[in-house]
């Protein structure tokens, strides 16, 4: 069963949802964090990269950078731009892309959910991306960044979620990106049971987005079990920001490779041995984006190719059918001798937001061939999870992003609560 429950939420004062609100930390690169907040004074952004507030010659992980942002999060709530609910809620937060909504359940889910695999993971996490989440979190004594969750579609929550966005959203703007964001709060108890009892009822729920913000809460929630030997789990710090998805609302975009050489091998060597493993068909110079799972779209010296995998390369395992596997095992590796994407300085990734021209770009600048692939689905992304197995890295690409800044989830919350009806 998954222990999802409401909170309450410090957010943002009645118009300033959209000068706080902030796309995700790691999706900036320090130089751009920091033009990012030059002229947006109340960005969340300046408190997940607080890094931004400081001289140049600060290391980004240097404690100064976790205070700063401590100091910055109490002076925009001293200031009255965030509010505190004044009783548990859950939320719902909308996203509409190019006329596509998706809207997800905001609450906390158990770290203990976490650990016992009810919450359901698909990517390996990297200790030093970790640590800096692990002490940005523990420092601010909160949870900044949701987790981007997805479960399987249930028409009892359905139900409730479109009842609530009949109503009067809490917030309603669009961003510079184009993206519309609603947020409603649903405070009736009946309601909130509801959601909570469905979420019950669940055997597993999936982590789509976020696997080092997650693991990072789990483990401050550890981190702060040990600090209180006699903590009941009820705790604020047993739980963790997210946000729920039904996967039926969910668009996983692609994840495009470009490849720095062709490792030694002419043009012609290097379709050679494709086509022991692939069909190839040329496209010529339009940009091409694959039809179908098991097919490829190839951009090499101005020219697109399709490149479709041979029933030879096919397979039934959950990771090695994926085409990013296949891709892998039977180009990147034994062609391109790329045994690690995650190390080798030889590739990079490119996300499907940028689009085909992105990767044509990149061939005729600093790259020679460029790949783009098929989506990989939810359903792929859930049968992996559910074989407790890993997909390889960079196969998921999800838009639209969750703006961080609009939730704040207290790890404090009770226990000031409780000490204030004490006095």
């Amino acid at each position: 069963m998954a222990d999802i429950r409401p909170f309450r939420a410090i957010r943002p004062a009645k118009g300033m949802e959209s000068s706080i609100a902030a796309l995700p930390y790691d999706v900036y690169s320090r130089k751009e964090a920091k033009a990012a907040v030059a002229d947006a004074p109340h960005s969340f952004l300046r408190i997940d990269r607080a890094e931004t507030q400081l001289p140049d010659d600060v290391d980004t992980y240097d404690g100064r950078v976790y205070q700063k942002a401590k100091e910055l999060l109490a002076e925009q709530i001293a200031k009255g731009e965030f509010i505190t609910e004044q009783k548990p809620c859950f939320y719902l937060y909308e996203l509409v892309m190019d006329g596509r909504s998706q809207t997800g359940i905001v609450g906390c889910a158990s770290i203990d959910d976490y650990a016992n695999n009810v919450i359901k993971k698909h990517e390996n996490t990297r200790a030093e991306k970790e640590e800096d989440r692990i002490r940005h979190v523990d420092v601010l004594d909160a949870q900044t960044g949701p987790i981007f969750l997805a479960y399987r579609r249930n028409e009892g929550l359905s139900e409730i979620i479109e009842a609530y966005k009949s109503g009067i959203p809490l917030y309603d703007f669009v961003s510079e990106d184009a993206i519309r964001h609603r947020v409603f709060c649903i405070d009736k108890p009946d309601d909130i049971e509801k959601i909570s009892a469905v979420f019950r009822d669940m055997q597993q729920i999936y982590i789509a987005d976020g696997h080092h913000r997650c693991a990072s809460a789990v483990k401050v929630g550890l981190k702060r079990r040990t600090e209180h030997p006699a903590y009941t789990g009820e705790e604020e710090f047993n739980y963790f920001l997210s946000v729920l998805f039904s996967d039926s609302e969910l668009m996983i975009m692609d994840y495009n490779r470009v490849v720095k050489d062709l490792n030694g091998l002419t043009k012609e060597q290097f379709l050679a041995r494709l086509s022991e493993c692939f069909t190839i068909e040329e496209k010529g110079s339009e940009p091409l984006r694959p039809g179908a799972k098991g097919q490829m779209g190839m951009y090499l010296e101005g020219g697109w190719y399709l490149l479709t995998a041979k029933e030879s390369v096919k397979s039934a395992d959950p990771v090695a059918n994926l085409d990013v596997s296949i891709l892998q095992d039977y180009v990147l590796e034994p062609v391109l001798g790329i045994k690690d994407p995650k190390t080798d300085k030889r590739i990079d990734f490119v996300g499907g937001i940028r689009g085909t021209k992105e990767l044509e770009k990149r061939v005729n600048t600093d790259m020679t061939a460029a790949f783009s692939m098929y989506p990989t689905s939810i359903e792929e992304l859930f049968t992996v999870a559910d074989a407790g197995r890993l997909m390889p890295p960079k196969s998921t690409w999800f838009e639209p992003k969750l703006r961080s800044g609009l939730f704040i989830h207290s790890l404090k919350q009770i226990e000031e609560t409780q000490r204030e009806e004490l006095q």
